[in-house]
């Protein structure tokens, strides 16, 4: 039996020990910059992502081992995407996982630079690292999962809607769009390209817990929408109510709370469903997506 919170830890710990290897040293030039982006990816924070990465490769009997790089793959794209969405010109948060955000730390431009150089170094340890065992084809679909996921189809296009969307009422199908792009996109890609790192893919399988991810990308970020009213500051480690307090467009203005919660309810039951082809290997993905709707920040 996997006792789940413990192997949370083993994941979390895996993936920092992998992000401390790849990441630039901060006694190497440019420190100031290599310090930034030290500064935002080993910032304490929960590692969904890698997580997820883990715990779809192993349910598909990929080693650990093998998974560290895509781990860390993930993780550096979303604490660029953090960088950049924290700055001035877009959500001007000041708060980040409990510490100054990187631009309030380190300054605006070493900020922006901080996350282009993460965003580069993502892409590098994928198409480098010895230690990915799947063949080359598989390793190239990984590269193009990423990019897409983090482009203007996924990530950044999320973030543009977002924007644009400020002080405007959007409908619940404009709503999932902008977060399966913002959000979901990221989510999704790190659990297929767990699937990547198998020695060979069911396709029926893949589909399936591609699926899966959708559905509790989604349910993630109605759970941020509503911690960001339930929740505090201290808990959530940024500023509560900065959704509010910026007029964005979320699920509990939409559909209130108990339609939000209801909403997500329904997309974990969907997400638990699309694993009922797997067997016992699953079970860290099912433990997953109970935490995700249960979490308090």
């Amino acid at each position: 039996m996997v006792d789940f919170s413990k192997q949370i830890q083993v994941y979390q710990k895996s993936v920092e020990m992998a992000l401390d290897f790849w990441l630039p040293k901060p006694s190497v030039d440019p420190k100031n910059l290599h310090e930034a982006m030290r500064y935002s990816v080993l910032a304490e924070g929960k590692r969904i992502r890698p997580i997820l990465l883990y715990a779809t490769g192993q349910a598909f009997d990929v080693e650990l081992n093998n998974l560290n790089g895509p781990a860390c793959a993930v993780e550096i794209i979303h604490a660029y995407s953090l960088i950049h969405d924290d700055l001035p010109s877009m959500d001007n948060d000041d708060l980040r996982r409990g510490k100054p955000t990187c631009h309030k730390a380190f300054g605006e431009a070493t900020a922006i630079l901080a996350g282009d150089a993460l965003q580069t170094l993502a892409f590098q340890i994928l198409a480098s690292d010895p230690e990915i065992k799947t063949n080359n084809a598989q390793r190239l679909k990984m590269i193009e999962t990423l990019a897409l996921a983090s482009g203007s189809n996924g990530m950044a296009g999320g973030q543009a809607i977002d924007l644009a969307s400020v002080g405007i009422k959007l409908n619940i199908e404009e709503l999932e769009n902008m977060h399966s792009h913002k959000t979901g996109a990221l989510i999704r890609a790190s659990a297929e390209m767990g699937a990547l790192s198998a020695k060979h893919i069911n396709s029926e399988l893949f589909a399936c817990i591609s699926d899966y991810a959708k559905y509790i990308g989604i349910a993630f970020q109605i759970k941020d929408d509503i911690l960001d009213i339930e929740s505090d500051t201290s808990t959530l480690g940024k500023p509560q109510g900065s959704d509010l307090a910026l007029n964005k467009p979320t699920y509990p203005n939409l559909l209130g709370l108990d339609g939000s919660k209801e909403m997500a309810n329904k997309l974990h039951q969907k997400a638990i469903k699309c694993l009922d082809v797997f067997d016992e290997k699953a079970k860290m993905l099912r433990e997953i997506a109970n935490y995700i709707i249960n979490r308090s920040k």
